[in-house]
């Protein structure tokens, strides 16, 4: 399973996913009032306190946890090549949903304060993920190619 380069990708995948719902996806200030806008929730911070919202920012971390589920599903698919292809072809569905959330999200808050604002690391680990199931998924194609050609030889 290890000496598998995909399982590799699989689990860097896993690990860009869970490591980015802890990082902020925009920050922003506008007026002595910051913003911050992250997988789990937006945060507006004023000097009477923060408010949070969860809805429907909360779908960007939701998409994110689904996609290393599955990646730590496809990772105990070793033995099943056609079915992982199928799971990382999901997986990047997913993938792609979140990262469009999460690009939507930051440019709608972009477009409310236009001041001062940068966008995250989360949003870069988003792409991150998706490059590594890309090459995950690559690789498992390449492995069935080469089972394929073999049982050719027979």
């Amino acid at each position: 399973m290890w000496q598998r380069i995909q399982t590799v990708f699989l689990v860097l995948n896993v690990v860009c996913m869970a490591a980015g719902i802890f990082f902020p996806i925009w920050a922003g200030q506008d007026q002595g009032v910051g913003f911050r806008l992250d997988p789990i929730h937006y945060t507006e911070f004023r000097e009477t306190g923060e408010a949070n919202t969860y809805l429907p920012y909360s779908i960007t971390a939701l998409l994110m946890a689904a996609a290393a589920t599955i990646s730590v599903m496809e990772i105990r698919r070793y033995n099943d090549r056609h079915t992982q292809i199928k799971m990382g072809t999901l997986n990047s569905l997913i993938l792609m949903g979140a990262m469009i959330s999460a690009v939507l999200f930051a440019n709608q808050l972009t477009t409310e304060h236009p001041e001062q604002w940068t966008y995250g690391p989360a949003l870069y680990i988003l792409f991150a993920g998706v490059t590594f199931n890309w090459l995950a998924v690559r690789f498992i194609r390449r492995d069935e190619k080469l089972v394929r050609d073999a049982d050719k030889l027979r």
